[in-house]
């Protein structure tokens, strides 16, 4: 018998399925076996693809597999096939797949954790003492210690009397040891209280649990009650013997959102997502693995649970670009859901107050199901939004980022004890500094990107590589020492306020002010219960939050994502707005928004201001059917990098020339073609080059086939070659 196994080598060169002899003491070897094979002139990992009975390797060259590494198959079937479904259909290459299916966290061998749990041999301590020499004056008052307390720690006793004395007490056997194997992760005790659903909410668990051929969006407004539904489901499936996937955009929700699972489910619930240390990863993914866990809560690479038996997978907030993995390995996380429901015949439940344009689009042709939740629970209204023209403050003196009327509508909810929410999605005091006299700006060595200014911390940080430089007092170029500080941040919103409503608590949420996996949850904590306060942040404060007293909410800055370098640019602008607005008003104070903006007659705000997805989306999508972009298109990016810019700037050109053959051969069909800098041409010293192309739907297998053989034959050890389907951005 023979495998075929994918070594751990992460090369272009080398990814593909090398076929080993089994021995006979492997007889047992199964697929998705970790194991250790001979490899050129070493011994490495690799994973069993499949098993089969005959090879076209010749008998003198085939080698054997020195040994398994685990007691079991690490890899599920399902993944497997996961991880081949990558290769083919998104460019990734195989060991991506399996890579993900296996963190690093299973493969670097961390081992389970266990508390030692130290007794009395009551049989044994009369005759030990007897025994014991007077000069050892410790171990009856260790006898004495756990006599009292009955079961102690190891690591308690042995902090008050040595780890050489509990040693030799446990040796001799008056001291009795019991290793229990501890998670690191703690999960609260369920309380399993039911909620009872409205009719709304009814409607849509019996919608969503026949909706098994495709998947189903569920739209509802914030607030329309939309986690309770997704529980109720996953309780039923439950009931029915299977597990639960649920995603959540940013790791930053994840807390609040397993807090919610935990109380209905308890112990069921595992949670998966980058800020978990490598312990707690462990043992969250053995316990998925195990099936200790029946249900998965957490960001985009828990979508690669190794789950079995899935009975509905479930995708909150499903607009959201961080669904989008645009590092490598690049994937986009409904694909990945596609699949696995597919795989698993179960509901893929795809949930937003303002779903992404092609997926409303998908509903709209019948490839979706949809069902709609267009009321709050609590019947209240959602909260008014005020649209306020920056340029005429700008005209009446106000040089300030906040507006009068924002001020005053601030003013008022201190006053009444109330909470208000700011957001600004440019995080840090500046985001740039700049030379009045030669228009200098300083930008990072290894980044093609301004350095942001973060006053807190006296440091001018790159947002790409997180490299830090020292703040300018002088300019390099012309020795000027007038420099001047560009667009607003966080921490310069926060100085403001506290400048104008000293007294009143001010919070910041942002990546900066995260800084350790518990600092997310402390600062939501602290904010939910300081009346009057108000928290300032980033795209963290826009979504999943459910605080009684938030009464107002500005938007300091709505155009930053407006003029964003993407075709999804007025798309990203509406739900943010309508997202970050649906924090106000959710309990019994009036909910009240104020959207400061230089271009206050956008249709983007003028629809946003009534909550009106539906003329937003009739809009967004003529435009995009006229234009010729996704959904009616299909937009591809080819973006090549490498520390030497000549051999990518070649390569690039060497790309186009192959790929121009495009145009003859489907003539009106590919509408463009083109080639170029990336708009950030360097990160962490790579250069970067791009190839954008845009072409219908219905070449587009034909079209990524061609493209797929001739990168192929590009990539190298010095060139990475990625290709994005659809691209959140262009940058």
């Amino acid at each position: 018998m023979f495998a075929e196994i994918i070594v751990d080598v992460l090369s272009s060169e080398v990814d593909r399925v090398f076929d080993y002899n089994i021995p006979l003491v492997l007889a047992d070897l199964q697929v998705g076996d970790r194991v250790l094979v001979p490899f050129g002139n070493r011994k490495i990992e690799g994973y069993v693809i499949s098993i089969k009975e005959t090879t076209d390797v010749p008998e003198d060259k085939i080698k054997s597999i020195v040994s398994k590494l685990d007691d079991k198959p690490l890899i599920k079937p399902e993944l497997i096939e996961l991880a081949k479904y990558m290769k083919s259909n998104l460019y990734l290459r195989l060991l991506d797949g399996v890579r993900l299916a296996v963190p690093t966290q299973v493969r670097s061998g961390v081992k389970d954790k266990f508390e030692r749990i130290i007794s009395l041999n009551l049989d044994m301590v009369d005759e030990y003492l007897s025994n014991l020499s007077k000069r050892n004056k410790n171990a009856p008052l260790v006898i004495e210690y756990v006599r009292q307390y009955g079961k102690v720690d190891y690591t308690t006793l042995a902090k008050r009397f040595t780890n050489q004395t509990i040693n030799k007490m446990i040796e001799s056997g008056v001291l009795k040891e019991v290793k229990n194997k501890v998670r690191r992760l703690a999960s609260e005790n369920a309380e399993r209280s039911v909620c009872e659903l409205t009719k709304l909410q009814l409607k849509a668990v019996a919608e969503i649990e026949k909706s098994k051929d495709k998947p189903i969006v569920l739209f509802g407004v914030t607030g329309s009650g939309k986690t309770e539904v997704y529980m109720r489901v996953i309780e039923d499936a439950l009931k029915d013997g299977k597990t639960a996937l649920m995603l959540v955009p940013e790791i930053s929700l994840t807390p609040q959102m397993v807090r919610v699972f935990n109380k209905r489910f308890g112990a069921d619930v595992a949670v998966l997502h980058s800020a978990l240390s490598v312990g707690e990863k462990h043992d969250e993914w053995f316990r998925i693995f195990n099936g200790e866990a029946k249900i998965v809560v957490g960001a985009r690479s828990a979508i690669f649970a190794p789950l079995e038996n899935i009975g509905v997978i479930i995708i909150d907030e499903e607009h959201d670009g961080s669904y989008l993995s645009d590092s490598n390995p690049r994937y986009q996380t409904h694909d990945i859901a596609e699949f696995r429901a597919k795989y698993n015949a179960c509901p893929l439940v795809l949930g937003s107050a303002t779903p992404a344009i092609e997926t409303f689009y998908k509903t709209e042709t019948k490839e979706y199901n949809r069902v709609e939740m267009p009321i709050r629970v609590n019947q209240k209204p959602m909260p008014k939004i005020e649209i306020v023209d920056m340029c005429n403050e700008f005209r009446l003196g106000n040089s300030s980022m906040l507006s009068g009327n924002l001020l005053e509508k601030l003013d008022e909810t201190i006053k009444a004890n109330n909470q208000a929410i700011l957001f600004i999605n440019r995080r840090g005091f500046s985001s740039y500094l700049m030379c009045k006299e030669c228009s200098y700006i300083p930008k990072c060595t290894e980044c093609d990107a301004s350095l942001v200014y973060h006053k807190q911390d006296g440091v001018l940080k790159c947002h790409f590589c997180g490299k830090k430089f020292r703040v300018l007092t002088k300019c390099p170029d012309c020795g000027s020492d007038s420099i001047k500080l560009g667009a607003t941040g966080t921490q310069q919103v926060v100085e403001i306020l506290e400048d104008k409503f000293p007294g009143v608590k001010i919070f910041r949420l942002d990546n900066d002010s995260v800084t350790s996996k518990d600092a997310y949850s402390k600062i939501l904590g602290e904010f939910g219960k300081t009346k009057p306060s108000i928290l300032v942040g980033t795209q963290m404060v826009t979504k999943g939050h459910d605080f009684p007293s938030v009464s107002l909410v500005g938007i300091i800055d709505a155009d930053i994502s407006l003029f964003n370098y993407s075709y999804k640019a007025s798309e990203t602008t509406f739900s943010l707005m309508t997202q970050v607005s649906g924090r106000a008003g959710r309990s019994e104070a009036e909910g009240r928004v104020v959207l400061q903006t230089y271009v206050p007659k956008n249709p983007v705000y003028l629809t946003c201001a009534n909550y009106d997805y539906l003329k937003f989306y009739d809009k967004e999508i003529n435009l995009r059917e006229t234009t010729k972009f996704p959904p009616f298109a299909r937009l591809i990016r080819v973006l090549l990098t490498s520390v030497d810019e000549e051999l990518v700037k070649n390569a690039t050109h060497s790309l186009i020339m192959k790929l121009k053959k495009f145009r003859q051969q489907y003539g009106k069909d590919f509408f463009f073609l083109e080639a170029m800098k990336s708009p950030v041409n360097k990160i962490k010293n790579k250069h970067r080059f791009q190839i954008v192309m845009r072409f219908e739907k219905s070449i587009a297998d034909s079209v990524l086939c061609e493209l797929y053989s001739i990168l192929d034959e590009l990539r190298n050890s010095k060139l990475s070659v990625f290709v994005e389907n659809n691209p959140q951005s262009l940058s």
